[in-house]
């Protein structure tokens, strides 16, 4: 508890001093420096999440083996863009939509 001193209003009457709690007032400023921390980590992982995302395979359109007629055409489209097109082979050897 600390203690305030009386004061004079502009009118020239007398205001009597009383105690004040102090301890309400500290602990919002150090409420406020958390907050100002929690904000910035909330950007700073708001920033990360997002450049993580943006990967390459953003652009791809989502193609499957039922999109295509032949093997002939999906195994084109697969070499035109291996990266983009990986889920056309499915086992990794290099040749698309084999049965």
């Amino acid at each position: 508890m600390g203690y305030r001193k009386g004061y004079f209003k502009k009118d020239g009457t007398y205001v009597q001093a009383h105690f004040t709690n102090t301890r309400s007032r500290s602990y919002s400023k150090k409420n406020s420096g958390c907050m100002l921390l929690l904000l910035i980590t909330m950007t700073f992982g708001l920033a990360v999440s997002c450049s993580e995302s943006s990967d390459s395979n953003s652009n791809c359109p989502t193609k499957t083996c039922g999109d295509f007629t032949t093997q002939a055409l999906a195994q084109s489209t697969y070499n035109s863009n291996k990266n983009c097109y990986k889920n056309l082979d499915s086992d990794g050897d290099g040749i698309a939509c084999e049965k």
